[in-house]
């Protein structure tokens, strides 16, 4: 026999890494994924029979499944080695009753990380199948089987087909549309502010209005801003007040699933499916050169901020021997975890901080080592000690009317020599120094200057804001982000305008129904608890099928009560203004399931279709016969080409702006960067108009 033991892990890049820390006595294959599920073509979940589950195996999954099964024949013993989470438990039960392995038998093995040590560690303390976590999985998988297979269809009858509607990606549809209508409902308010340059013997500084004669005062309009400017008598200003403290700022904890999703969209620019990838080859394991085949990182699925104790260790070492003593927060910080997180395991952190980024980037690819590097970074710096900022808040006052100035400079970086934590909004804290002042100084006013401004309306949420305010809300668990932002994405319910969410006429008609007529789907609060009730059934305090009993009762009378009132949503074709250049009929717009398009009025008959295509008004500079369209890339990015394509093949990711070079005659185009756009030549040697 070449192998006593047989280890099923999910994946085949894990099931290499793992064998080479075993040993020859192990042999380690791959489930790849789920082996059983329920059936696509039917509910498969007996509403009369206490829930009971029908499940299959996957089509496509039969050569895996008859292989699992020689190889276990083989073997004295098979563990089950799936991921740390409910996914992973369900996997190894269900892996448990296609081999006919014993449920009393300790043969589940889980490790929080994949290096030599936590695998050998993991091995000596086998475990029996957790049936708690896997109710908790397989009541999640009935309740999204039973209103995904219970509204789906209604929505096909009443509006079109191939439609869809879940429970949590529901809600994330509502929270887009909610914000969507506050935009629509905005009245923008005017508001005004004075914003003053200042200097002290040469030394510039900006303060700013706050009021007058020892009062706050809003400017709402002119009038109130010409009451304050004909108070201002000549350029000199006392100093009235100076405060000086000193202000502590703490790092920020170390990488949950939804926090590491936001800031690789902040900071990397990565969409959360490509977060996830990479993560997930991270954690599998990267071949280190003579080290061998290494998990970098913990497991990537975690609601937890929580650090092992010999990780804290391993840190405070790192930190004293790299940065110095005064650092290192000694491994003493304590955190306390978001209300309602799972904790099941770990933070998601590098499995050793002595392999620094610098260290290995040379077997990483680019998006691998940014991705490292910022797991790696927010570690070091969660267990460093808080920056000191000194603070200045400077009181400037002439005729009764107040300016104040704040300044701010680092006195001690502490975690900051490390690593930021990177804001919505794109801005970056930068420090603002003021001169050295004392009360009773005088300063001069180089320049006031009044600005009028407008409110504006709340932002369109991205895929990082969207995650955090499913996650603020109680709304799904790490594993579900990001397949839920891409659900809603593929049904054309939202669609990615300048990377915020937007949502589409369809995506308005079926939320508009589930309001109507399922409000307890859609409602945040109710699907919070429902999530509350499924971390229950996981630790047992809760039985999984009393809770889909719960929830299933009084939505079936919602889904009997839909069937009757909801009228067929005829959505009207409108027309293109121009006839089909095949049959000569005219065209119309129809909405299909990936938008509009141009389609043919006299279908079936004809079926000559068209996409729409934004012009934006500029002749192509290659063919100067066509016009330059608006395009989508594969993966959704805009690009520029030639409506004539393909007897054209012109094509830029920067805007061509219509006018030629004038050092060398080739077009022009309008190229974003830091802080706004900016003309360039394509052949690069001539830029204009930079705008910020």
């Amino acid at each position: 026999m070449a192998y006593k033991y047989l280890v099923i892990v999910e994946s085949p890049a894990k099931a290499k890494t793992i064998e080479k820390y075993l040993g020859k006595n192990y042999k380690v294959v791959a489930s790849v994924g789920h082996i059983r599920d329920l059936p696509k073509s039917k509910m498969g979940v007996d509403t009369e029979n206490n829930y009971e589950p029908h499940y299959i195996s996957i089509r496509g999954k039969g050569d895996v499944i008859k292989s699992l099964k020689a190889a276990a024949k083989k073997a004295e013993k098979v563990y089950l080695a799936a991921d740390p989470d409910r996914e992973g438990e369900a996997i190894a039960w269900h892996l448990s009753f296609l081999l006919g392995l014993d449920l009393n038998d300790k043969n589940r093995v889980v490790f929080n990380e994949i290096t030599k040590e936590a695998v050998k560690a993991a091995f000596k303390e086998p475990r029996t199948i957790n049936l708690d976590l896997v109710d908790a999985q397989q009541a999640r998988r009935i309740l999204d089987r039973l209103v995904g297979y219970s509204l789906s269809p209604i929505l096909w009858r009443k509006v079109k087909k191939g439609l869809s509607a879940g429970r949590v990606q529901s809600v994330a549809l509502k929270i887009i549309i909610d914000r969507e209508n506050d935009i629509r409902k905005f009245i923008p308010e005017e508001y005004w502010s004075i914003d003053g340059n200042f200097q002290k013997a040469k030394k510039k500084f900006k303060a700013n209005f706050w009021g007058l004669d020892g009062k706050k005062k809003k400017l709402p309009n002119a009038e109130a801003v010409k009451e304050v400017t004909t108070r201002i008598k000549g350029k000199e200003y006392n100093v009235t007040k100076v405060e000086k403290k000193e202000r502590k700022r703490n790092p920020a904890l170390p990488f949950t699933t939804s926090s590491l999703q936001q800031e690789a969209a902040r900071k990397l620019n990565f969409r959360t499916r490509k977060t996830m990838m990479v993560a997930q080859q991270l954690y599998e394991g990267i071949a280190l050169g003579k080290q061998g085949t290494v998990g970098l990182i913990t497991y990537m699925r975690t609601d937890s901020t929580r650090i092992a104790d010999s990780a804290k260790a391993e840190v405070a070492e790192y930190i004293e021997k790299t940065y110095g003593s005064e650092f290192s927060a000694h491994g003493g910080r304590k955190v306390k975890n978001a209300q309602g997180a799972q904790d099941a395991h770990e933070a998601i952190r590098p499995s050793s901080v002595m392999r620094a980024p610098n260290e290995i980037k040379q077997y990483l690819d680019k998006d691998q080592l940014k991705l490292y590097t910022l797991i790696w970074s927010r570690l070091v710096a969660s267990q460093m000690t808080p920056a000191v900022l000194d603070t200045m808040k400077v009181t400037l006052e002439q005729n009764g009317v107040i300016f104040i100035a704040n300044g701010a400079k680092v006195k001690f970086k502490g975690f900051m020599q490390v690593y930021v934590e990177g804001r919505d909004d794109g801005k970056e804290d930068k420090e603002n120094i003021l001169p050295d002042l004392a009360e009773g100084d005088k300063v001069n006013a180089l320049d006031i200057e009044p600005k009028q401004h407008f409110t504006q309306p709340p932002a369109r949420f991205s895929e990082a804001t969207l995650i955090r305010a499913l996650e603020e809300n109680g709304v799904g668990r790490p594993s579900t982000y990001a397949p839920t932002l891409e659900t809603i994405q593929r049904r054309y319910y939202v669609k990615l305008t300048n990377k915020r969410f937007e949502p589409t006429e369809l995506g308005e008609i079926v939320n508009s129904l589930i309001v109507e007529f399922f409000p307890q789907i859609v409602d945040v609060h109710f699907t919070a608890s429902m999530e509350g009730d499924l971390d229950k059934i996981g630790v047992g305090k809760e039985k999984w099928v009393e809770v889909v009993d719960r929830f299933y009762r009084p939505f079936e009378k919602e889904l009997t009560n839909a069937e009757e009132k909801i009228e067929k949503i005829q959505i009207k074709d409108e027309p293109a203004g121009f006839d089909c250049d095949l049959c000569g009929h005219p065209m119309v717009i129809k909405l299909g399931r990936y938008g509009k398009f141009y389609a043919c009025s006299n279908f079936p008959e004809c079926r000559n279709t068209k996409a729409i295509v934004k012009e934006i008004g500029v002749t192509c500079p290659v063919c100067n016969e066509g016009q330059v369209i608006e395009r989508k890339s594969k993966k959704n990015r805009l690009f520029y080409g030639c409506s004539r394509y393909p007897d054209c093949d012109f094509t830029s990711w920067d805007k061509p702006i219509g006018r030629p070079c004038p050092k060398c005659g080739q077009y022009l185009v309008e190229k974003k960067v830091k802080g706004g756009k900016q003309v360039v030549c394509i052949n690069g040697d001539y830029e204009e108009n930079v705008q910020k």
